[in-house]
């Protein structure tokens, strides 16, 4: 599902991960905005608006740390857990 998202918004073939170069804390703001080719501040601003005006930036950046796999790997951490059970 990633690659074909990957196709459809023009971002020239390349996969949503977290990235580990220039990343705070687990590189999901990064990755996001890598992916869409847009500042990464503006990215953690949309998650700090979402976290003081809806309470959902830190659920919104938690779901994406555990479903997103980090540059290099191959899985996520939400898929190394569910393999491992």
């Amino acid at each position: 599902m990633i690659s074909d998202m990957s196709q459809n918004n023009g971002s020239k073939g390349q996969r949503l991960v977290r990235l580990r170069e220039g990343r705070i804390a687990a590189g999901v703001c990064t990755g996001v905005a890598a992916y869409f080719g847009v500042d990464v501040n503006l990215v953690r601003l949309a998650f700090g608006v979402f976290t003081v005006f809806y309470a959902l930036g830190i659920l919104i950046y938690l779901i994406a740390w555990a479903i997103l796999p980090e540059e290099g790997q191959d899985n996520s951490i939400l898929e190394s857990f569910l393999h491992r059970m």
